[in-house]
């Protein structure tokens, strides 16, 4: 089941797969610590993680794994479900200009 994702996953990792950004390669669903991250680009140290209702009432978990994830040397990048699903371009341009994304 998690493997399959949501929607807001399947629309990003269309947008994500096949070096079509930056030409960087992300793995989905990859295991990072103890974690199950959404995207992750090795060759950038970067987690990508969409945010939808199932983080709601999790603020202190979801601290807590940025903490975790970032003392691995890792860059945390949040992006709420509804942009992905409502204005992926949007999302897109801002990753295309994320200073940890940038070639």
């Amino acid at each position: 089941m998690r493997k399959a994702g949501n929607l807001a996953e399947v629309i990003l990792w269309r947008e994500l797969r096949s070096g079509k950004l930056n030409g960087l390669d992300f793995d989905r669903q990859k295991i990072v610590g103890h974690f199950i991250t959404d995207f992750h680009c090795a060759e950038k140290k970067v987690i990508i993680e969409i945010d939808g209702s199932s983080h709601d009432g999790k603020a202190e978990y979801d601290a807590e794994r940025n903490s975790v994830l970032e003392g691995l040397g890792l860059t945390v990048i949040h992006i709420l479900d509804t942009d992905v699903k409502e204005n992926i371009q949007g999302v897109m341009l801002m990753l295309k200009t994320h200073p940890a994304l940038v070639m």
